[in-house]
């Protein structure tokens, strides 16, 4: 059994001024996309300016946080929203959906695509690598708060987080900063290197995502307020990825039948020829 490093919630207190090691990880998530997208936009065969990606982040970030916190009270938290609609305001009190952050970054995009004369695809295939700067960021910051733990285990790397109760449990925050952060992104931005059709880099961030994510949910404690949707396992977690994946299939079937390009393909040469 692993030690839970028990770290403070709380990164700097002044007086009654407090900020949060969550609040910090969604800064370093923002700072993380904005450093990588303009580093993307400088290279001439990518669409965006360097300094449109600055707006692009701007959007995003609104996108996140208030479809974040409009998914969670909708997907999550129905009957409180319904009965105190006021609620949806109580930030305080926490409440993230990424899916609902991500319909939120999908709102804030379409709105970008229409002011700067983009296609949506092209710009979705764009932001798709830097989603995982934030997802990482934001386990890790879920770990630090010692929440969204996993069922108990007997693995020698489980932990008794401070809020579980006595017994070991999955660190599944970890498991999905791994697989939703580092892996992801790995996949994505090394796919999206060359030149691909459009939608095709959309469709592999939704295939992945979701499926990262609905393996993890097995090991991760359903949402008390919910519980198990059916039959004993599956939770909403799994409910709201498992059409991530099925869309992301149909999209990338979609993308390689129509091969529209919004990258130039760099042309062969006569050595490349040879070599080959």
């Amino acid at each position: 059994m692993l030690t839970y490093p028990d770290i403070n919630p709380i990164a700097v207190a002044i007086g009654p001024f407090k900020v949060h090691w969550y609040g910090l990880m969604y800064l370093v998530g923002f700072v993380g996309a904005w450093a990588l997208g303009r580093y993307r936009a400088a290279k001439p065969d990518w669409p965006l300016t360097p300094e449109q990606v600055d707006d692009l982040i701007f959007y995003g970030a609104l996108g996140v946080v208030l479809g974040g916190r409009i998914g969670y009270m909708v997907f999550y938290q129905t009957p409180e929203l319904i009965t105190h609609p006021l609620s949806l305001f109580q930030v305080w009190d926490g409440g993230m959906s990424f899916h609902g952050g991500l319909i939120g970054v999908m709102t804030a995009m379409a709105l970008f695509a229409r002011k700067y004369h983009y296609n949506f695809f092209t710009l979705m295939d764009f932001v798709a690598p830097l989603v995982p700067i934030g997802l990482f960021a934001g386990r890790i910051g879920n770990f630090i708060n010692g929440e969204l733990w996993g069922k108990v285990t007997t693995l020698p790397w489980g932990m008794v987080f401070p809020t579980g109760g006595p017994l070991p449990r999955h660190p599944s925050m970890l498991y999905e900063a791994f697989s939703e952060g580092i892996l992801l992104f790995l996949i994505l931005f090394i796919f999206s290197l060359k030149p691909r059709p459009r939608m095709a880099v959309s469709a592999l961030f939704l295939i992945c995502y979701g499926t990262f994510r609905f393996l993890v949910e097995f090991v991760r404690e359903p949402d008390p307020q919910l519980g198990y949707l059916w039959d004993g396992w599956l939770t909403m977690g799994q409910v709201l990825s498992a059409p991530m994946i099925v869309i992301g299939i149909g999209l990338m079937i979609y993308a390689y039948r129509r091969r529209i390009m919004d990258r130039p393909v760099q042309p062969i040469t006569s050595s490349e020829e040879s070599a080959s």
